[in-house]
């Protein structure tokens, strides 16, 4: 009869210290409190009005930047916009922020993603400059492509374009990205340094 008070005791012991070592539900801090009603930390900073209104002033006009370069997209002639997503497998990341992004898409009918890519680099958006390192091979049979624009040398913004074979014709994906005027980039280690947009 001891022994079984002794494992029976012994068994809450060791359900109460397990209970303690569980999971927290998901979305939960470990160690957070669970009462809805529990106060919140009162020293956690707020943003004031001023920034705030400052920071969505940036954003649109990093907005509106975007929007001017999509709407300058130069394609060739017979381009058509569609609404199709092609299954495009790649992207763009572009590490410096806050950034607007923006994207387009569209058809160039009965043309190589040679020969539109190379038209593309030979016609610039707006008054962008291209991060193209040379025109692709006419001796490969190429499948897609990519065509990067930058405002300025070192910049980490502007226009990629990727263009994929699609049966006769070729699709196009323009990925729009504009910083806003108190965007950052992330130092890299070892005094690294970040590859131009549109350049992979």
């Amino acid at each position: 009869m001891r022994c079984r008070s002794v494992l029976i005791v012994g068994s809450l012991l060791l359900a109460v210290s397990l209970a303690g070592c569980a999971t927290p539900r998901a979305g939960a801090a470990a160690g957070a409190p669970t009462d809805a009603g529990a106060p919140t930390d009162a020293a956690a900073p707020t943003p004031t009005p001023e920034l705030t209104e400052t920071l969505d002033a940036e954003a649109a006009a990093a907005r509106a930047k975007a929007q001017a370069w999509l709407d300058a997209a130069n394609l060739p002639p017979g381009t058509a916009p569609t609404d199709l997503r092609f299954g495009f497998m790649s992207y763009t990341g572009w590490p410096c922020g806050p950034v607007e992004e923006l994207s387009g898409y569209w058809t160039i009918p009965d043309m190589t993603v040679v020969d539109a890519t190379n038209w593309i680099r030979e016609h610039p958006t707006a008054d962008l400059i291209t991060t193209s390192l040379g025109p692709p091979s006419d001796d490969m049979v190429i499948e897609s492509t990519i065509v990067g624009y930058i405002p300025a040398p070192g910049a980490q913004e502007g226009i990629v374009y990727t263009l994929a074979k699609s049966g006769n014709d070729v699709a196009v994906r323009a990925e729009v990205a504009a910083l806003t005027a108190s965007a950052v980039c992330p130092p890299l280690p070892d005094g690294g340094q970040y590859g131009a947009p549109g350049q992979g």
